[in-house]
């Protein structure tokens, strides 16, 4: 997912100011409030938290807060038996850097690993933007 966070929204809130023990609890509890029917996508993903995406990974003027790598199971149908799961990762800094307060956060998380779980489902970036999962 890719951020265009203009002057005067979102953070910065400072990424010490959240452990990343704590973030990875949000990223349990967002997992948790994904709608039921997504379950057995997530059940079939790898979800990780990073720090940061690598330097170098991401376009000049944007921030990516997270990242799903993968085939999506609409091209598949599921995981092929054996084979690697899709992954999901968060980006604890870039997420942290967005909001502007420990109470956003949540929110936010949420809406990056919905957003993620969207393109797992094979639903574009375009369609998640209409639909709200930016």
């Amino acid at each position: 997912m890719l951020s265009r966070v203009p002057k005067g929204q979102g953070g910065p809130m400072s990424p010490v100011a959240m452990s990343h023990e704590e973030f990875e609890d949000l990223v349990r509890d967002a997992m948790d409030t994904l709608p039921e029917w997504t379950a057995p996508i997530v059940s079939e993903i790898a979800v990780l938290v990073e720090d940061a995406p690598a330097p170098g990974s991401t376009q000049p003027g944007t921030t990516l807060l997270g990242l799903y790598r993968g085939i999506p199971v609409t091209a598949h149908g599921g995981r092929v038996p054996g084979s690697m799961p899709g992954t999901i990762t968060l980006y604890r800094m870039p997420i942290l850097w967005v909001c502007a307060s420990r109470e956003d956060v949540p929110a936010r998380v949420l809406k990056v690993l919905g957003h993620e779980v969207g393109h797992a489902m094979g639903i574009s970036e375009a369609e998640l933007r209409e639909l709200g999962w930016f």
